[in-house]
């Protein structure tokens, strides 16, 4: 896939209708981790790829300094997906969503809610600056 504005934007789209799916099943009010394994389970079903739980390095002025981050899921290496089951989305979950972005260089995060009556309107997508440089199609 070339990553254009549109391909990330359309991945986005897709990654949160699978989000919808699930909400749709399984509604609010579950844990987190039950809600990435049916995620996951999404994903697969419309041939999506993705890593769960991924490890990125603590770096400090080029230096690694052991330790990692651990990211929800990352769809096709380009879009990162923080998953949560909280009555409220506060600033620092997504300061923590453009820190990762940053630290990864990929274009495009979000941040879904699962505890919410409509997942898309407590959605927070986030871009970087690697997002602006993409071409627009």
């Amino acid at each position: 896939m070339r990553l254009t504005q549109q391909s990330v934007n359309q991945l986005a789209f897709d990654v949160v209708g699978c989000a919808i799916e699930v909400h749709k099943h399984l509604g609010p009010g579950l844990l987190e981790s039950v809600y990435e394994l049916c995620m996951l389970e999404e994903l697969s079903r419309r041939h999506l790829s993705y890593n769960s739980q991924v490890q990125v390095p603590v770096q400090y002025k080029g230096r690694e300094l052991g330790g990692a981050l651990r990211l929800d899921i990352v769809v096709e290496e380009t879009v990162i997906v923080e998953l949560k089951a909280v009555e409220t989305i506060i600033p620092l979950y997504k300061a923590q969503l453009l820190s990762y972005l940053k630290l990864t260089g990929m274009p495009k995060g979000l941040l879904i809610n699962f505890h919410a009556e409509n997942i898309t309107k407590s959605l927070v997508p986030l871009v970087t600056d690697a997002f602006s440089s993409l071409p627009l199609s």
